[in-house]
């Protein structure tokens, strides 16, 4: 009689997923469009691949498509853990769900190591439950692949732009070096910055006075598409994508990343309007432009960035120097750094809640009046003013200012702002949210936003500042400070 075969648990159905399966990256982005396997790569991944596997979701509601998935292809071969939601099987091998609604909810699964870390609806989560629970992506046992897999569609919200910066050589169409679909790059954090590296060769970076070796992860992107999926294309899920209006056609039947988002209806600035700012800008300044003003939002500590924000004449904005909380740890240091920026008669201002107050201090004994004081919980500026209608008024001069930058940026009725084309500070600047508070505007606090994305929005609160800096009237340059000078002197 002849012996029976057993059918796999799972194969590939699809060249990108068999692309991702073969992959030796450690880190893989997947999908783009839907339809194209997203769920199923997870699920064969680490029913063939790993051992220990955690797979999360944004909200453990949003789970159940996984579980009923899960359960049609392991069937009996595996025992489910409802309440832990927890598979098991009889190799040892486990497979873990999860959920992350809450943006400091990834400090659950800290300490527990992944051979598969696995995030489905990546452009979902918050940057930082990403980047802080990849250093758990990792196992004893040295032969076993440890990957980081990311199943994403183009998002919808300004929230989600972080996926495509963190695959930027394969989705951002503006990116100087792009990588071709399954491409490895090399990426490390060094200081805070992430960066690329030709190979994963290991390096040697000082911190701290010690010296200490880091090697960088691969990481790639594999797009997929519904035609990939044979089983959807036979249910005619492609009509229905065809069917979405636009944008949302482009972005779940094409994998757009282009196309347009989705903005909150309290968000304070358009996504758009940053945008066309970012696209006035040029590489180099409009020819004697002085730099007006130089705004300072000093780090906190910690993942926070000390950010400074050059602004040259009426409209356009420098590249801002961005650095890392540890590289800016009092308010003499942060001075220092600030005054080697500056050029003469910068105006130069500084957030004085917190750590700036010291900075304030510091370049007051420095450079005298031509320090501004910026506190945003306070009225000093605010009080008595309103917006272009006439008709609102502002809570504190926090309110004030990010409403003075919207209207600044209106493409109607604006001053026509150059802004860097940095997608960070695009984030930061759609992040904050208003509302009305007794008949005036309010924007809510930086702690709130910072509780909701997951991190400090500081690039975008330094070019605020920057905006509303009171630049040095121009009858107090002397004719021979009237020529340019050269970027950082002083």
């Amino acid at each position: 009689m002849a012996r029976k075969i057993s059918s796999p648990v799972w194969m590939p159905h699809s060249i990108p997923q068999l692309m991702t399966m073969l992959s030796p990256a450690q880190v893989i982005g997947y999908g783009g469009a839907a339809g194209g396997g997203k769920t199923d790569t997870i699920l064969g991944c680490a029913i063939l691949e790993h051992k220990r596997s955690l797979i999360l979701r944004r909200e453990a509601t949003q789970l159940n498509g996984l579980v009923e998935r899960s359960a049609e292809i392991i069937g009996r071969r595996g025992r489910y853990n409802g309440s832990l939601h927890i598979w098991r099987f009889p190799d040892g091998r486990r497979i873990r769900f999860g959920g992350l609604p809450k943006a400091d909810d990834w400090s659950k699964y800290q300490g527990q190591p992944n051979d598969l870390l696995a995030f489905d609806e990546a452009a979902n989560f918050v940057e930082s439950q990403v980047r802080n629970l990849m250093a758990w992506n990792r196992s004893t046992d040295p032969n076993q692949h440890c990957r980081m897999l990311l199943g994403f569609n183009p998002p919808t919200t300004a929230e989600g732009q972080w996926i495509v910066a963190f695959f930027a050589p394969w989705l951002d169409k503006g990116h100087r070096n792009p990588a071709e679909p399954g491409e490895l790059r090399f990426f490390a954090t060094i200081d805070g910055k992430e960066q690329e590296f030709e190979t994963d060769d290991p390096i040697e970076v000082s911190r701290d006075g010690n010296m200490r070796v880091i090697t960088p992860r691969s990481r790639t992107f594999i797009p997929a598409k519904v035609e990939d999926n044979r089983f959807l294309m036979n249910t005619g899920y492609a009509d229905t994508l065809e069917a979405l209006p636009e944008p949302l056609r482009s972005m779940m039947r094409d994998g757009d990343f282009s196309a347009g988002l989705d903005d909150d209806l309290w968000q304070v600035i358009p996504t758009e309007w940053i945008k066309q700012a970012q696209a006035r800008w040029t590489d180099q300044r409009p020819h004697g432009e002085r730099m007006t003003a130089l705004a300072i939002d000093p780090s906190r500590g910690g993942r926070d960035e000390t950010v400074m924000s050059p602004k040259y004449g009426p409209r356009y904005f420098g590249e801002q120097t961005v650095i890392p909380g540890v590289g800016a740890p009092d308010g003499q240091t942060v001075a220092g750094l600030s005054i080697g920026e500056a050029q003469k008669k910068t105006r130069i201002s500084v957030d004085v809640i917190g750590i700036g107050a010291s900075v304030y201090d510091h370049l007051k004994d420095m450079i005298g009046t031509r320090v501004e004081e910026m506190n945003g919980s306070s009225t000093s500026q605010s009080d008595g003013q309103t917006d272009k209608s006439g008709q609102l008024y502002f809570r504190n001069n926090r309110a004030f200012w990010h409403w003075k930058m919207r209207e600044a940026l209106d493409p109607k009725s604006g001053d026509d702002l150059a802004l860097p084309p940095d997608r960070a500070l695009a984030a930061d600047l759609v992040a904050p949210r208003w509302f009305l508070s007794g008949g005036k505007i309010q924007v809510e606090e930086k702690a709130e936003i910072k509780k909701r994305i997951g991190r400090s929005p500081d690039r975008g609160d330094a070019a605020i500042l920057a905006q509303n800096t009171t630049p040095v009237p121009l009858e107090e340059y002397r004719p021979q400070d009237r020529v340019e000078l050269p970027y950082g002197s002083y």
